[in-house]
């Protein structure tokens, strides 16, 4: 079954968590996904063993969990599904150029990035429909973010709210990501009305997570969806 085939309403997914503190803190805002980072050079990365203790203090929670993403990009296939198998991961979210054959040998749920260049417009997509089609359609959910040269990821940059409207529009299940934070995430939804939303630097203060931002992002963005309905 597709993960965008779950129960309706804004999900939203707080990423780059690298301590326990900041888990819980995600947890109990109500986040529907949060993610950790093991992608090599990208400096919110933690390692397997850390990630394993958060994973499993957060399991020990009672009540509605929410589910647990690892970040890769352009890894061996096989590490990653070591990664996923021995920290406990519900998903894999893949950053890089992998394709549509490699996604479907990861072992669990996976979320593609799809990047969006800074040049495309509602008019012209630059391709981005057909890339959110080819993983979509095989059952894969994607996030939108902006293209910048060079990173794998997150970005922290915006692009036209007007691309993922439009794929919006057109029935397309996707998490929209790319400078988004507490104060703009309201009009980012009522603007493109996407499946969830997705942030990491954007509730962070100074490089680290900012457990207010978090709170309020999450807030704001459950507000903004029920005005919505």
């Amino acid at each position: 079954m597709s993960m965008a085939s779950q129960d309706s309403g804004i999900k939203v997914k707080i990423c780059g968590i690298r301590t326990l503190e900041d888990a819980m803190v995600a947890v109990e805002a109500g986040a529907d996904l949060f993610g950790i980072v093991f992608v090599p050079g990208r400096h919110r990365r933690i390692t397997a063993d850390a990630a394993k203790e958060i994973v499993d203090e957060v399991r020990q929670v009672d009540g509605r969990l929410p589910k647990i993403v690892g970040l890769f990009a352009d890894q061996l296939l096989d590490e990653v599904n070591a990664i996923v198998e021995y920290v406990g991961l519900d998903v894999a979210q893949l950053c890089g150029k992998e394709d549509v054959e490699y996604a479907g040998q990861v072992s669990c749920d996976v979320i593609k990035v799809v990047h969006v260049a800074e040049s495309a417009t509602a008019a012209d997509d630059a391709g981005t429909g057909d890339r959110v089609r080819d993983f979509s359609g095989v059952g894969h959910l994607v996030t939108l973010d902006r293209y910048v040269a060079g990173i794998q990821g997150g970005t922290g940059k915006g692009f036209d709210w007007g691309v993922a409207a439009s794929l919006s529009q057109a029935g397309l299940p996707f998490l929209l990501a790319g400078g988004l934070t507490p104060e703009n995430v309201a009009e980012a939804i009522a603007a493109v009305k996407p499946w969830g939303v997705d942030v990491s630097s954007g509730v962070e203060t100074d490089g680290v997570k900012d457990h207010q931002k978090i709170r309020e992002f999450v807030y704001n963005a459950r507000a903004a969806a029920a005005k919505t309905v």
